[in-house]
């Protein structure tokens, strides 16, 4: 499949509270390295590809990026990145962030944010790499080991209520938080791991969202149980044959399938790639039929 004459409003739009965005979006997580994120000895990737990418994106209809303070290598943070090569930043650009995760300056994991001065201090970062007054959309990222939990939600509702944040969301989440969120201010989305073989308790969260008219954006849709280390070559079988009948790669099945969860369903693969990105985008306009649905069903991938 090529990309020609194919931009990110062929997946359809949806709501973000009062923010309407393409489905097709972009995560920003790969942008600051090479090889895998969220490690201290990323190789950091060649800024000028980096920018590249970002503005090819929004050429191509991207209008959901998404990012996070914490998404930076040695040289590179993605953030910066997203100001340096697009602010002044378009009309209708959203652009999402999470708050929860901290690393060092070495890129060490560092504990999370627990308290309201600390989600602040994070919010303020946000701000000031971005180069925004206020931020589009902040989702609270959780631990299942974490406890206060509406605390720190609601530190996040302070804040949107104070101007700084326009909508809120949740990443890494259960029933459960949603319910308690829910009850302290609206939540726009939720931001889970979900992708082709997902587990019951994915979809029982795919579900809910619809059901309430949530957007449901899945993270590592195309790696799978590979995560931070990207897609690789192998694959399932499944995705490799209803690729071949769509003359598409594993990667846009993956991307297609995604999309086809339901109309609430977002999608926001990462990339450095020029023309990985380009394929990702003409992966929103894939149709898959209910033979292929079927075919990608029933292959659930190891834990």
């Amino acid at each position: 499949m090529t990309p020609n004459m194919i931009d990110a409003a062929a997946a359809g739009t949806w709501r973000l509270g009062d923010l309407v965005v393409n489905r097709l979006g972009f995560g920003a997580m790969r942008l600051p390295q090479t090889g895998t994120a969220l490690v201290p000895d990323a190789v950091p990737r060649d800024r000028g590809q980096a920018v590249a990418v970002l503005r090819r994106a929004v050429e191509l209809g991207v209008d959901h990026l998404d990012t996070a303070a914490f998404y930076f290598s040695a040289l590179r943070s993605a953030n910066e990145l997203i100001n340096s090569a697009l602010a002044p930043y378009p009309d209708g650009l959203v652009i999402a962030t999470k708050v929860g995760p901290a690393r060092d300056a070495s890129g060490r994991w560092a504990p999370h944010a627990m308290t309201a001065d600390a989600l602040r201090g994070q919010v303020e970062e946000n701000l000031r790499q971005l180069g925004r007054d206020h931020l589009d959309l902040v989702n609270l990222r959780v631990n299942d080991d974490h406890d206060r939990f509406a605390e720190r939600f609601g530190a996040l509702a302070e804040l949107r209520r104070a101007g700084l944040i326009r909508h809120l969301g949740l990443s890494n989440v259960r029933p459960h938080h949603l319910a308690e969120a829910q009850a302290i201010a609206p939540v726009v989305c939720v931001q889970n791991p979900y992708g082709v073989g997902a587990f019951p308790e994915q979809e029982e969260m795919l579900r809910l969202c619809g059901e309430q008219g949530i957007a449901f954006v899945p993270f590592y849709s195309l790696a799978g149980t590979r995560r931070l280390e990207g897609l690789s070559g192998d694959d399932d079988p499944a995705v490799k044959a209803v690729a071949r009948a769509h003359g598409a790669s594993p990667a846009q099945i993956r991307l297609a399938w995604t999309l086809h969860q339901g109309p609430h369903v977002l999608a926001i693969p990462g990339t450095g790639d020029l023309g990985h990105l380009e394929q990702n985008v003409a992966a929103g306009a894939l149709s898959l039929s209910d033979d292929d649905l079927t075919a990608l069903a029933p292959h659930p991938g190891p834990r």
